[in-house]
Order: structure tokens, then C-alpha cells, then sequence
């Protein structure tokens, strides 16, 4: 954040901004990513928002009531739809719906409220709500529909409409809907990870129609109407770029020796960037100012650390995309860090 900030407690926001007016600037930054998610995946998302805006309210509601806290303040901050969006941006267009009821009822009641409520919070809660369902629901999170852009091809994977969307959501595979397997697709993520462990090269498995030009497809649009959205933020003063410049340039530095090592077995830097959470992280995940770190240069470590344990995860560990793990872990990491960075006030250092 720039400018001045405020001294009455976390989140530290810019003087002349509410926390409303951030949440609104934030959310309007997200809208063409939003778009370019429904234009590319379907109308399913739009449902798993509503589901998860809804359920977002209701444990709002709930929490404050049981703590004993006003409700009009933080029942209308915005803070509610910007973790809903940025976490159903997360789920399969089709997961059931129970999914994103379970993911909120973490990232709200467990993640925001159990420490403390708005500010308090270590974890970013959207992150706490998908890698509990990701844990938790690990077939459900592999609903991927394939991007529009495969249809015109003639692949054998087929669209579906918004009614079967709903149908699939609420109701789960009926007979009146296709089966399965003939409507859903592997993420580009999964399609390398699935193809290196049966032996394929990553030159043979990016030949495969989940890729686009420069990532996956869709996938590659998405991340750039993302950095757009965040170009946005930048320009509104709402982040800076120490985070943002941090999280993409480590995750280059990061995935390029593996990439020189050895083409055929690790994914290059610009998979790495356009192919999953990455450009999400980058701009509106990692900058979160009450889980992250205050001093500019421990917002650096900080991203570097995201974009390094993602990097990790994804050629070593058992997640196709380790985003919401590696921002997990750099946000235990983050108290330590502002110890080590936040300037000391002056004449302190020393004293008893």
C-alpha cells in the first residue's frame, strides 16, 4: 500500500481509502478476469459466486452474531465477495455446491473470525477455503469443464448449457446429463503433471489441446486480463508493485534452471505463468495486507517465498498448482519476516 496509513489497526489501508472503497476497487479490478472466465469455462462459475457470496453472508452473520460484534460495519465492507470471488475463481465451474459452502464456511468462520475477525486474520482466508477443499474433495475439484475454444475443433469433449450446469451443481451426474468423462477435461496443470508420470515428454504433452500458444488454453487469457485487473490496482495505489514484480520475476528465476536442466520433464517459465494461479497470486492474493508483510522489503521475501515454494510444489509435490499452499505457508512465515524488515523507531534498537 502507499501513502499514508492508518494507525488504528490491521488491515493498513491508504488514509484516503475506506476498507468499502478499497473492496469495491479490488472487485472492479477482477471483472474482466471474471468475464474472460465465463467466456472461456461457462456460465457454472457465475453460480459457484452466488453460492459462495450467500454462504460467505451467512457465516458472516453468524460469526458476528456469536461474537457479539455489530453487523451493518462488516456485514456491507465488500470484504465478504472479494474473498467469495477470489475463491470461486478457484473451483471447477461445475463442483457441487456443497464444495463452496464447505470452502467458505473456512475461509470465514475458521480463517477470519476464530482469530480475531477483519485484520486479525494470519491466513488469507480465500486460500484457507480452497486447499481445504482441495484436500477434502479431491475428485469434485477435478470438474473441469474444457475451454470453449476446444468445441469449434471437433474434440470429443463436449459444452454444456447453463441448465445442465445448475443440474450438475445441485443435482450431480443425473442421466439427463452427459456423462462425466465427456464433459470435463484436465486442467493444463494436471495434463503435465498426469503426463510426466506415464513417461510423455513436456514437448509431446503441450501439443495436447488444454494448451494454447504461450499456456494453457483459456487459462493463458485469464492470467492476462489478471494482470491487467492488477495494472489497475497498481495505478489505483491500492498495492504496489514490490509483491506483484516479486512473485512473477522469482517465479522465472525459480522455474528457469529446471527448465534449462531438463525441458522434458519441467514445465517452462512461461507455463508456469500463464497456466495456473500464479498472475492471481501475484496481484490480488499475495498483496493482501493483513496476512502479508508490512515493510516493502519484507513484501519482497514474501513473494519471492510464494513464488519459490510454488515453483517447488509444482515440479515436486502431489498438487498439480501449489499457489494456495506455498501463500499458506509464507503466511505463517510473515510475522517473522516483518520482525527481521519493519524499521526500528529510532533510539529503540538496544534499549531493554
Amino acid at each position: 500500500m502507499t501513502g499514508q496509513l492508518n494507525t488504528s489497526g490491521s488491515p493498513h489501508i491508504p488514509a484516503h481509502f475506506s476498507v468499502t472503497k478499497v473492496m469495491a476497487w479490488v472487485l472492479l479490478a477482477l471483472v474482466p478476469a471474471l468475464f474472460a472466465h465465463l467466456f472461456f469455462f461457462g456460465i457454472g462459475l457465475l453460480v459457484q459466486i452466488i453460492i459462495a457470496t450467500t454462504a460467505g453472508y451467512l457465516f458472516e452473520w453468524w460469526s458476528l452474531t456469536w461474537r457479539r460484534q455489530p453487523l451493518k460495519p462488516f456485514m456491507t465492507d465488500l470484504t465478504v465477495p472479494v474473498t467469495a470471488l477470489l475463491f470461486a475463481l478457484c473451483l471447477p465451474p461445475i463442483a457441487p455446491w456443497y464444495v463452496a459452502v464447505v470452502g467458505m464456511f473456512f475461509a470465514i468462520v475458521v480463517a477470519k473470525h476464530l482469530y480475531g475477525g477483519l485484520g486479525n486474520n494470519i491466513f488469507n482466508p480465500a486460500m484457507v477455503g480452497f486447499a481445504t477443499i482441495l484436500v477434502a474433495f479431491p475428485q469434485a475439484m477435478s470438474l473441469w469443464l474444457p475451454p470453449t475454444g476446444l468445441v469449434p475443433m471437433g474434440n470429443e469433449l463436449q459444452a454444456i448449457g447453463w441448465q445442465q450446469s445448475l443440474s450438475i451443481i445441485f443435482l450431480g451426474f443425473p442421466q439427463s446429463v452427459l456423462p462425466v468423462d465427456a464433459i470435463t477435461a484436465a486442467t493444463p496443470l494436471t495434463a503435465l503433471q498426469t503426463g510426466l508420470q506415464q513417461g510423455f515428454a513436456q514437448s509431446e504433452i503441450v501439443q495436447g489441446v488444454v494448451f494454447g500458444d504461450f499456456g494453457g488454453l483459456g487459462w493463458e487469457w485469464i492470467a492476462n486480463w489478471i494482470f491487467i485487473g492488477g495494472l489497475f490496482l497498481l495505478y489505483k495505489r491500492i498495492i504496489t508493485w514490490h509483491v506483484p514484480a516479486a512473485v512473477l520475476m522469482t517465479t522465472i528465476a525459480a522455474s528457469t534452471p529446471f527448465y534449462l536442466f531438463n525441458a522434458d520433464i519441467y514445465m517452462s517459465p512461461q507455463q508456469h505463468i500463464f497456466s495456473g494461479g500464479i498472475m492471481l497470486a501475484a496481484f490480488f492474493i499475495a498483496t493482501d495486507p493483513t496476512s502479508g508483510c508490512s515493510a516493502n522489503r519484507g513484501k519482497i521475501i514474501f513473494a519471492a517465498g510464494v513464488a519459490i515454494l510454488t515453483v517447488l510444489i509444482r515440479n515436486f509435490g502431489a498438487y498439480p498448482d501449489g499457489v494456495a499452499f506455498a501463500v499458506l505457508l509464507m503466511n505463517l512465515s510473515a510475522p517473522l519476516i516483518d520482525r527481521l524488515t519493519v524499521p526500528q523507531p529510532y533510539g529503540k534498537k538496544g534499549q531493554p
